[in-house]
């Protein structure tokens, strides 16, 4: 499905903003009793959208290469699913919380790392309820495992932005599966491969007088 990669944005952002209400502190800051978000945006797209929240930006996509060359799944009664594009899910995770009058406020920003910290280390693992928008009632399972880049790759991420570098948290996500358009394949499955054990004689020799 081309929608899975939105799919599983939508998924990671129900489960923070899950975390958000349920701290005792923070939910008063989100829906619905606050204003902030969960942005896919950028920190960048959040602050020229004069938003408030959590942004839960993608920032890469990569091919899963463990998962590239996996035999394709059987579906009764006579089809095989067409193989699927397994690929990784890079975000940037920054809080961009706000205080009275718009002003920037870092203790809260810490207090939102630190929840969302929490909140994918006591659920790494999304699936059946957790899934949304075209993954919901699927069997997929993504799991949400936090990167540590070094120092020149978190530069160059933040280089990109429009914005001051915030502390933030990188997450992978994955696998998600980019399904083909062509279809499954149908046929009859093979039940029984008998191999060709006969020894072929050669021609016995023809004498020359």
């Amino acid at each position: 499905m081309s929608a899975a990669i939105l799919a599983t944005s939508e998924t990671l952002r129900a489960i923070l903003l899950d975390a958000m209400v349920a701290d005792p502190v923070l939910r008063a800051a989100f829906p619905p009793l606050g204003a902030s978000v969960v942005s896919l945006a950028s920190p960048d797209g959040m602050v020229d959208a004069a938003e408030a929240g959590v942004s839960l930006w993608l920032y890469q996509v990569i091919r899963d290469p463990h998962l590239l060359n996996r035999p394709p799944r059987p579906l009764p009664p006579d089809a095989v699913e067409a193989r699927p594009l397994p690929v990784r899910l890079r975000y940037l995770v920054t809080p961009m919380m706000r205080g009275a009058g718009g002003v920037a406020a870092p203790e809260t920003d810490q207090h939102v790392l630190g929840r969302i910290l929490q909140a994918l280390d006591d659920r790494p693992i999304a699936t059946g309820s957790d899934l949304r928008d075209t993954l919901v009632g699927t069997d997929r399972t993504l799991i949400a495992r936090m990167e540590t880049p070094g120092l020149e790759e978190i530069a160059r991420i933040w280089d990109t932005l429009d914005e001051a570098f915030r502390p933030s948290i990188c997450y992978e996500v994955g696998p998600v599966d980019i399904v083909a358009r062509l279809g499954d394949a149908r046929g009859p499955r093979v039940r029984r491969s008998e191999p060709d054990t006969r020894v072929a004689t050669p021609a016995p020799a023809v004498e020359v007088p």
